[in-house]
């Protein structure tokens, strides 16, 4: 069973993925110019508008993940990775459901991403897509980049569905 659980960076473990996050997709585009890089490192991960989520399995850590919040309506999701050897295991999809639902709890409106463009990154673009994410134009300060791809989810109904009265 995963338990995903809000992190604040101190566990050597959730450091380690991150550094090991930044390392595969260094290695995913290895000729993407440095302004075509938009991971975040730890102490960025740190910042008030971001909020870190580890994946655990017992007692290790199998994933991560981090909302940044752009504004009052506008998410952008950062950092997801699952630890190596725990791929395709459905820990991202759970991840991103939790991350889905915390965006909405806040009152989000639109839930967005930057991936790369290069075929290292076609499996995240796909996974995104299967969970309702849509191409978009540069969002925040994001700009278009050859090496960028940029995706969206909007929620449109924040309210709980009601349920239907009996007649």
């Amino acid at each position: 069973m995963i338990r995903i659980l809000e992190d604040d960076l101190t566990r050597g473990e959730m450091i380690a993925l991150i550094r090991d996050h930044l390392t595969h997709l260094r290695q995913l585009a290895p000729d993407s110019p440095p302004e075509s890089h938009h991971a975040l490192s730890v102490d960025d991960l740190r910042r008030n508008d971001i909020i870190l989520w580890g994946a655990w399995q017992e007692q290790t850590l199998v994933g991560c993940v981090a909302l940044k919040t752009l504004d009052g309506q506008h998410g952008e999701i950062k950092s997801m990775r699952t630890a190596s050897g725990f791929e395709r295991q459905g820990i991202a999809s759970q991840m991103l459901k939790h991350l889905i639902a915390a965006a909405r709890r806040r009152g989000l409106q639109r839930l967005s991403l930057e991936t790369g463009s290069q075929p290292g990154f076609a499996a995240a673009r796909a996974f995104y897509e299967r969970h309702g994410f849509q191409s978009c134009a540069p969002f925040a300060d994001y700009v278009d980049d050859p090496n960028s791809v940029y995706m969206s989810m909007m929620f449109f109904d924040q309210r709980a569905p009601q349920a239907e009265a009996k007649a």
